[in-house]
């Protein structure tokens, strides 16, 4: 055998399948889960208190014991932590999303069961329909920086950038809250600026991206509120009982669920600045059991329906079709995914979906030396070898010459 066939040999029957393996290790995607979507979704309510859903494999693959009937509860940006209310026991908790630890509580009056996130994730707002106030909370402290007074019971908050013409990067950000009869806009910085008068009683909001928040009633009805003149625009669903609301940050379409009549509504967005009214809802999805909550990814890509039959419906929103029912007994409330990729999530609170991989990353380490060092050999080899073809070939040719 010559050594250009030894070559060829060496070449496709062992360094070409190790250097494929090696790629295909180094650069195939993993199922690590860091606490956002696409891959993990959390439910308040289910049978252990929070279960985690794995969206890659459809599955309940992890719980948290939660005491205080958990009601709501929000992603932190980087996937670590888990702020969760527990309204029988009158507080707040901030628990680590990778082992469930309670980092730090709150006790506060009125039965604490709304949370909502300031747009850099460095305030907690937190409320209850026991109470006439809203607090804000350092997420890392548990500490109540301050208060908000509304002298109504509250049902809902949210926040928002400021929408005014002049608005600048300066500019505080605003905290809507809504109340018995009223919204109540607050600058983040305590300053009031004024209220909004709601027939039938706002309960719940969500604020997309845009000039409208979306307000359902106790009476029954979802109505949208121009941000910035701070007046009902039009009513956009009626004869319902809805709950919270979620939103497709790709299309800004609005997901409502209707407890009464088993429907997620699907409400396509409301521009203030046009006078077509578009039949509402654009679309509706019919549902085995009552739905409590409801959650789209960041992406737009999936939605997670919390049923009070003691499922998750998840949905491809593309698709438009139903794609699993997930069990996760309890009666769930609430239900969040996270931000994909989590910003600036340190490797440290990175979360796996399984125990066993929860070393992913010294493993990755591991593994991505030893390959690295695996190609290395295998390159001297070749490279050996070349030489060594070479070094054979060249007097071979000298001779030709010669003879010629």
């Amino acid at each position: 055998m010559t050594l250009n066939s030894i070559l060829r040999t060496y070449w496709y029957r062992c360094c070409l399948p190790v250097m494929l393996f090696l790629f295909t290790g180094l650069f195939s995607s993993t199922a690590q889960a860091d606490g956002g979507a696409p891959q993990l979704a959390y439910v308040a309510g289910a049978a252990p208190g929070i279960s985690i859903i794995d969206i890659a494999q459809q599955r309940v693959t992890g719980t948290i014991a939660v005491a205080g009937n958990p009601r709501t509860i929000l992603l932190s940006l980087d996937g670590h932590a888990l702020y969760v209310t527990q309204p029988t026991l009158g507080r707040v908790a901030v628990i680590a999303a990778k082992t469930g630890k309670t980092l730090c509580t709150a006790t506060l009056p009125g039965q604490p069961s709304l949370l909502a996130l300031s747009l850099d994730a460095t305030v907690l707002y937190v409320a209850g329909q026991g109470d006439t106030s809203v607090r804000a909370l350092n997420p890392e402290t548990c500490a109540v920086q301050r208060t908000f007074e509304t002298h109504q019971p509250v049902y809902g908050i949210a926040v928002t950038a400021s929408t005014a013409a002049d608005a600048t990067p300066q500019t505080p950000n605003q905290l809507w809250i809504t109340g018995t009869t009223s919204l109540t806009v607050y600058e983040v910085n305590g300053h009031l600026l004024g209220s909004v008068p709601v027939a039938g009683g706002p309960q719940y909001i969500s604020i997309p991206g845009g000039f409208t928040a979306y307000v359902t009633t106790r009476q029954g009805s979802v109505v949208a509120v121009d941000l910035n003149t701070r007046r009902l625009v039009r009513t956009l669903l009626s004869g319902g009982q809805f709950g919270p609301m979620d939103y497709n940050a790709a299309t800004g379409e609005v997901y409502v669920p209707d407890r009464q009549h088993n429907l997620l509504d699907v409400l396509t967005p409301v521009i203030a600045t046009t006078n077509t009214l578009l039949r509402e809802p654009a679309r509706v999805i019919h549902l085995s059991s009552s739905p409590q909550s409801v959650a789209i990814t960041s992406d737009g890509q999936f939605g997670f329906v919390a049923l009070s039959n003691g499922q998750v419906l998840m949905i491809d929103v593309p698709g438009r079709s139903a794609v699993a029912s997930i069990a996760v007994g309890g009666t769930p409330h609430f239900i969040i995914t996270g931000l994909y990729p989590p910003v600036n999530s340190p490797p440290s609170t990175s979360q796996q979906t399984t125990t066993s991989s929860s070393a992913a990353t010294p493993a990755g380490n591991l593994l991505l030396f030893l390959s690295l060092t695996l190609a290395g050999v295998i390159l001297v080899g070749l490279l050996w070898l070349s030489v060594r073809y070479f070094q054979q070939r060249l007097p071979g040719q000298h001779s030709h010459h010669k003879r010629l």
